[in-house]
């Protein structure tokens, strides 16, 4: 028993004096998505601060490819130690793993949640020369012309895919889907007025719509936006419909828990500040994730199993 004692307090000193020591050298932020889009403007902003608080380099790579699995697979293999991260949207966690077969890690389980940095506006986006400018004229021309509208998603599995065919199933209609490697791949196709229509975050399209190049068609959230109260969601066409997603940070499973504390707690803090909200909250209409590790690590399991009911629902086949 008393060995027992001294090893357990050597542990937790040893992790303290880690977290304390933390980080002696540069930190990488894996993004895997194409360079350019949400996920990699989000995770730079946090990593200039998270530099200057920890006195050390924070750089973000892009590592995009099969729906997020590169850049998250690398995350996986990469030592627990803090010094790689993963900067990633939810669908790494709730979507992927129930739509590839052949995915190399189970996230649940090689990956440590960090923190839920923030939520999602998701919006309906349409090219100018799309025949419709609401979801009810979307449905009727859907319906009246199967397969003849397209919608684009950052890749198979990513929860702009699911969300679509999810609102295929509960309407009935025929819209063919284009996966791209990344959102900033996407939006020139829709100016272009190649692809039909794109759901994402608002502050993808919000310069573009308000400068004529495109047009926001709806909401994709439960209720109205506060910031674009007159533009409806798609639940009040179709009653029911609405999605959520979120941006977050993880750690390769294994990292020392008093580190995993030490980085979420910095995180915390950066994204509580008021520079870091006048962008995010205030301009691009994020809302900003104030849960714990443990609440985040139940909510990641829970919408774990609401995702995979939601992928069956909507008929999405594994790969």
């Amino acid at each position: 028993m008393f060995s027992f004692l001294v090893a357990t307090v050597f542990a937790v000193a040893t992790g303290s004096a880690k977290a304390q020591q933390f980080p002696n050298g540069t930190v990488r932020i894996i993004n895997p998505f194409a360079a350019g889009g949400a996920t990699e403007v989000m995770a730079r902003a946090i990593a200039q601060r998270l530099s200057e608080v920890w006195g050390q380099p924070v750089i973000v790579e892009s590592r995009p490819g099969a729906g997020s699995v590169l850049g998250v697979d690398s995350v996986v293999k990469s030592p627990a130690d803090g010094h790689t991260l993963l900067f990633t949207d939810s669908a790494s966690f709730t979507i992927t793993p129930h739509i590839n077969s052949k995915l190399p890690y189970d996230p649940l389980k090689d990956l440590a949640p960090l923190a839920l940095c923030a939520r999602i506006a998701p919006v309906l986006a349409a090219a100018n020369n799309a025949p419709f400018n609401s979801v009810p004229e979307m449905l009727a021309y859907a319906n009246a012309n199967p397969d003849a509208l397209t919608f684009a998603s950052s890749g198979v599995g990513s929860y702009m895919h699911i969300a679509m065919e999810y609102l295929k199933h509960m309407t009935g209609t025929k819209i063919l889907h284009v996966p791209f490697r990344g959102s900033n791949l996407v939006v020139p196709e829709l100016l272009a007025g190649r692809i039909s229509m794109y759901m994402a975050t608002l502050s993808v399209f919000d310069q573009y719509a308000l400068d004529g190049k495109m047009k926001i068609v709806a909401a994709a959230t439960e209720k109205r936006l506060p910031q674009r109260p007159n533009l409806a969601t798609i639940g009040e066409a179709v009653p029911g419909y609405f999605i959520s997603s979120w941006f977050g940070m993880a750690a390769p499973a294994g990292t020392p828990s008093v580190l995993l504390d030490k980085i979420h707690a910095d995180i915390m803090r950066v994204i509580a500040e008021p520079a870091f909200k006048s962008v995010f909250v205030d301009k691009q209409f994020f809302q900003v994730g104030d849960l714990n590790r443990a609440d985040l690590i139940k909510t990641v399991h829970a919408e774990h199993k609401k995702w995979g009911e939601l992928i069956s629902l909507a008929g999405v086949p594994q790969q």
